[in-house]
């Protein structure tokens, strides 16, 4: 009986050797799994734009938000999706609707970037990342075999109440460029 007891702790303790030694998850992590879900609570934000000033989700009290995270100013992917939503614009604000860009980069980035392809909407620096993080769109990336924190192209479509408190309406993971700003039109056309 002895041995039997003995078998039993090596195998207790071979166990929690594998879940120490399981991989951690990165913070900020996300699979499309992991976004916020549809009637989540938005989280809230205070962001400077590119224009200096501070925006947040309660400025767009009684209004629905296209909230679109992208990687970088002045890259193909993003720049195309920016041009996209400019010019849909009017389309999107005849639905109520209003368009805020997100990213890491700094607010004089943003500035240059809306000033050389005419964006008609805010453009929000995210430089600490904890937007980034509370709408699960920070995480681990990989490029041609190599690992990098970044990141992942996603947007949200937020309704947002007269007390400014916002709702997730819709989430896109892992956006693909083309065709993108016609399902987000097409979306806030079922509201």
């Amino acid at each position: 009986m002895a041995k039997a007891k003995k078998k039993t702790k090596k195998t207790s303790a071979t166990k929690a050797r594998t879940k120490k030694a399981a991989p951690k998850k990165a913070v900020g992590s996300k699979t499309a799994t992991n976004l916020l879900s549809v009637g989540a609570k938005a989280p809230k934000f205070a962001l400077p734009s590119d224009t200096g000033n501070t925006v947040s989700l309660k400025d767009f009290a009684g209004q629905t938000v296209v909230l679109y995270f992208y990687p970088k100013d002045n890259t193909p992917g993003c720049t195309q999706e920016s041009c996209d939503f400019r010019d849909s614009f009017t389309r999107v604000q005849a639905k109520g609707a209003v368009v805020l860009g997100v990213s890491k980069d700094t607010v004089e980035s943003h500035q240059r970037f809306k000033t050389k392809f005419s964006l008609p909407f805010p453009l929000l620096a995210d430089t600490s990342g904890k937007m980034l993080e509370a709408y699960r769109v920070w995480g681990e990336k990989s490029l041609y075999g190599r690992k990098f924190m970044g990141i992942t192209r996603t947007t949200y479509l937020i309704d947002v109440d007269a007390k400014g408190n916002g709702t997730i309406r819709k989430a896109y993971p892992k956006v693909k460029v083309t065709g993108h700003v016609d399902e987000v039109l097409n979306d806030l056309a079922r509201k």
